[in-house]
């Protein structure tokens, strides 16, 4: 994962000249005659924060789907870092650096943290587990990602809170070095405390140059860490626009009727 700090103001000028992690051309993906996606266009940066929003029924899922490989599109263009990929499968959007957060985290209540951190990847050099390097490393990621609450990295992941689930969930996305995360509705049924500690994640990974997809039905959460929000009607992208331009009212516009009564918000605050 990069190390270097990108603030909010070097993202918004990068993106006038360099060339999107993640680009989708005219993606589309049918069920049946049902059309889920219709000529998606979308791109992504490196160090961006992207909220997808939509109703339920316009297509996030089937989108978070084509771009992990659990459900391939059935036409179009997927390109990272410019060149055309084919993502026919989960293990094809790994090998490209795209982890994804799904609401239930597929954690294992009974292993502890490290062990979920290093499940299916363990250190063992010589034929033996390598705990102390394993320990080391889960904690170096932990505090890289600024996790303060977890009382040790050898309690079972079955007795954390629902934050502290997802900072594991997303510390083991640091660990497979990944460039994009996907993360869906990751605060979802959590309080207060336990969605500032979420949204604090999301904005440590964003500095640290890594793309979140952040899929929420929480404006208030995607007002407070979006670069940009782009919204879904009925398999369409209806618009994509930097946050600093929308407000409530636009989003939900957008959202449910796929359009907006007036332009986006200036400057100023005035439509």
């Amino acid at each position: 994962m990069a190390g270097d700090v990108v603030t909010a103001e070097a993202r918004s000028f990068d993106r006038a000249s360099a060339t999107p992690l993640l680009r989708l051309s005219k993606i589309g993906k049918n069920f049946g005659p049902v059309q889920a996606l219709i000529d998606v266009d979308l791109e992504l940066y490196a160090g961006e924060v992207l909220a997808l929003v939509g109703d339920n029924g316009a297509g996030k899922s089937t989108m978070i789907k084509a771009i992990s490989g659990i459900g391939p599109a059935d036409h179009g263009q997927i390109f990272w870092e410019g060149e055309e990929v084919h993502v026919k499968g989960p293990r094809d959007a790994a090998a490209l650096g795209v982890a994804t957060m799904y609401q239930d985290l597929a954690l294992c209540d009974n292993l502890d943290i490290v062990q979920n951190m290093f499940l299916g990847r363990e250190r063992a050099p010589h034929g033996f587990l390598d705990e102390t390097a394993m320990e080391l490393a889960a904690k170096k990621t932990l505090s890289d990602l600024s996790v303060t609450t977890v009382r040790s990295i050898r309690q079972p992941v079955g007795s954390l809170s629902g934050g502290q689930r997802q900072a594991v969930a997303v510390a083991r996305a640091v660990l497979e070095e990944a460039k994009l995360v996907i993360m869906d509705e990751p605060t979802a049924a959590l309080g207060v405390s336990q969605t500032a500690m979420v949204l604090n994640l999301v904005k440590t990974l964003s500095d640290q140059g890594v793309a979140v997809l952040l899929i929420s039905h929480n404006l208030v959460d995607v007002f407070s860490v979006a670069d940009r929000i782009a919204a879904l009607y009925l398999g369409r992208v209806a618009g994509t626009y930097p946050t600093s331009s929308l407000d409530t009212q636009r989003a939900v516009e957008l959202i449910t009727t796929g359009a907006m009564s007036g332009p986006p918000v200036t400057p100023s605050g005035k439509g």
